[in-house]
């Protein structure tokens, strides 16, 4: 019987991933709500005062297409929200947390659901902050796990 190598799918570099989703949703990422301009310009041949006014008839269709908007809106803000989650997932990953605090299995999986940071706190943090924070809130949980663990044995 002979194996077949190893196949990745996936490039697990979030750096490329996110560039490539957002060259393959540019549309929807760059979406702004249409609204009313007028364009103007020069004519060609320069005649002093003449300006050419415009009107882009797209924008203003597309100001009446309230579903399509909608959902262009909603599509983007899932978007944003699941770029969001992967760049949080690739910071504080389980490596990293079973490294600094020793954790594993449910009690690494319970940790890390309490102390996941959110996106707005994890762009402002480097990578010592993050260490720093993940012990900070580690020593945290362990004061409640012993103060839990008392009151259960009081209890009994």
């Amino acid at each position: 019987m002979a194996w077949l190598p190893e196949v990745r799918v996936r490039n697990s570099n979030y750096k490329l991933d996110s560039i490539q989703n957002r060259n393959e949703y540019a549309k929807v990422f760059n979406f702004k709500k249409p609204g009313l301009s007028i364009n103007s310009s020069s004519p060609s041949t320069y005649v002093p005062g003449s300006v050419t006014a415009g009107l882009d008839l797209d924008e203003l269709i597309n100001m009446f297409r309230f579903k399509r908007n909608r959902q262009l809106l909603t599509m983007q803000n899932r978007l944003i929200q699941q770029e969001e989650e992967k760049y949080v997932n690739h910071r504080f990953t389980k490596f990293l947390v079973s490294q600094l605090t020793s954790l594993k299995g449910n009690t690494l999986d319970s940790f890390m659901t309490l102390s996941k940071p959110s996106y707005e706190l994890l762009i402002t943090m480097n990578d010592l902050e993050l260490g720093y924070y993940i012990q900070q809130f580690y020593a945290i949980f362990q004061k409640n796990n012993r103060l839990n663990d008392s009151l259960q044995k009081e209890n009994n």
